[in-house]
């Protein structure tokens, strides 16, 4: 990922709030048959690896598991994003020399993948995807609430995946690159939004200068 010097984020534990908020990323494999990817749940396990480690699982019938990668694969995993008009800068005021962009967070994270399809594996993979989402509810669903016999012909419907991340990629554009009084314009031009997301973003964009 491109990522210029004011936008990159190189703190791991910062790289891992983004993939967990995220909770789900596109898993990307590069094959001889070409490029394929599929959007997936991913589960972080930030202790398994110095970068930590990603599982996940997908459909039986997906192609994706039955082609070898060629080299490592890549998670993208999305944060909040939100187009920025030329309008809201100070600087269109004074020379009318600006245009549009688009505020984001993303994290790339890459590592060799491993599918397999081992039910105990599985098991563990899915209770805990579960475990983790189910957790803010105050009517939690668990696996065990489910006949075993029925758990078990699911499981036959899916392949896991262990990716140990090699490398993450951070990028944070929240206009750094832009002077205070910029900034303060996209962040009252996004804070008028009907947009939820936009309302985020302004709350990442910078006050001051580090």
């Amino acid at each position: 990922m491109y990522i210029p010097p004011a936008f990159r984020v190189d703190d791991i534990a910062d790289g891992h709030r983004t993939m967990r908020e995220a909770r789900s990323a596109t898993l990307v494999t590069a094959t001889q048959e070409g490029l394929i990817g599929t959007p997936l749940p991913m589960l972080l396990n930030d202790n398994e690896g110095p970068n930590g480690t990603l599982y996940a699982h997908v459909a039986r019938a997906n192609p994706q598991w039955k082609l070898t990668p060629s080299g490592e694969a890549m998670a993208i995993f999305v944060g909040p994003e939100a187009y920025v008009s030329p309008s809201w800068y100070a600087t269109k005021q004074e020379t009318h020399k600006v245009v549009p962009t688009w505020n984001y967070v993303a994290v790339h994270a890459y590592g060799p993948v491993e599918f397999f399809d081992d039910a105990e594996r599985l098991l563990d993979v899915i209770t805990r995807l579960t475990d983790l989402h189910e957790q803010p509810r105050n009517d939690r669903w668990a696996v065990t609430d489910a006949p075993t016999d029925f758990i078990k012909a699911q499981l036959r419907g899916i392949i896991g995946l262990r990716m140990p991340i090699s490398r993450l990629d951070g990028k944070r554009k929240m206009s750094q690159n832009r002077n205070l009084a910029d900034r303060a314009g996209v962040i009252n031009g996004l804070s008028e939004s009907h947009r939820p997301e936009d309302h985020v973003v302004a709350s990442l964009i910078p006050q001051g200068f580090s």
